[in-house]
């Protein structure tokens, strides 16, 4: 133990960058997102130890200080869900559209099944006229899971 406190008492910029580097890998492997701040927050510290020569009861108040604030000013100002832009290949559902298929079942009161792309997606008629199985159909849209369709 007194090795650690000696550690810390020669090198406290360096114990702060190392714990920011750590909770940084924590957050990495994790996918969290809460542990990004507490990250940020050590590597601050790490700074404020390393330019004035600050106790490490005070250290320790600035990096809890520094963690809460910035945790809690992300959450209020950072958007909660990153939405995809138009056209992002990675959207499996958005893509959809434009594709041509064929429809499973015959549409009551608007709303079936079609096969698309190789899988069979619900499905609303764009024009809410009757539909039968096997008629062709072109995705128009995306609401949530299902697909808005109109015959071709």
């Amino acid at each position: 133990m007194d090795a650690i406190a000696g550690l810390l008492a020669e090198q406290p910029f360096w114990i702060w960058a190392g714990l920011a580097a750590a909770i940084l890998a924590v957050e990495v492997v994790t996918g969290s997102g809460w542990l990004l701040w507490a990250s940020a927050s050590a590597a601050a510290t790490a700074a404020v130890v390393g330019l004035a020569d600050i106790s490490l009861p005070t250290a320790l108040l600035v990096f809890a200080l520094l963690t809460m604030v910035s945790t809690l000013l992300a959450r209020r100002y950072l958007p909660r869900q990153a939405t995809a832009p138009a056209g992002d290949i990675n959207d499996n559902v958005a893509r959809l559209v434009g594709h041509e298929g064929a429809a499973v079942t015959a549409f009551a009161r608007g709303a079936g099944r079609v096969f698309i792309d190789g899988k069979e997606w619900a499905a609303a008629l764009d024009d809410g006229e009757a539909l039968e199985a096997g008629a062709s159909v072109k995705v128009v849209g995306v609401e949530g899971a299902r697909l808005r369709v109109r015959r071709i």
